[in-house]
């Protein structure tokens, strides 16, 4: 049975829930590991992005770019490109942060990225939402 796209839509977001939970959960002990965090921090928003493009009606390419899919969604809503810097910022956590030859994130700088996925979180959901609402409320 082929999935709803609402129900493709809700396990990105669930899978980016459950990222920016962890990321979340690490930022709060006494010794954090702050690539880790980071590299949760991206990968939410980045499950954010790709649940909002979906959303929106629009394919993407596999990629762990935030900005690219801020940029492509920002073909359809111009709103959304005010992530496009702050989905660079996080993109570095993608790959890099998983090897030895990176350094490790600054406290200051892993408390911005899971600030920024919370951003991601904040926005995509809201905007999902208001178009579930009118889609509910033109149905009635």
């Amino acid at each position: 049975m082929k999935k709803s796209k609402e129900d493709i839509i809700s396990s990105w977001m669930e899978k980016a829930d459950r990222d920016l939970e962890v990321a979340k959960r690490e930022l709060k002990l006494s010794d954090p590991l702050t690539d880790i965090i980071c590299f949760h921090a991206q990968q939410s928003a980045e499950k954010y992005m790709k649940a909002y493009l979906i959303w929106l009606d629009i394919e993407f390419q596999k990629t762990h770019d935030i900005e690219d899919l801020v940029v492509v969604a920002g073909k359809k809503d111009p709103s959304i490109l005010k992530f496009k810097d702050s989905g660079a910022e996080l993109s570095v956590f993608a790959v890099e942060a998983r090897y030895p030859e990176f350094e490790e994130p600054s406290f200051i700088d892993t408390k911005n990225a899971v600030e920024i996925a919370k951003n991601f979180k904040k926005f995509i959901t809201k905007k999902i939402s208001k178009n579930i609402e009118a889609i509910n409320n033109s149905t009635e």
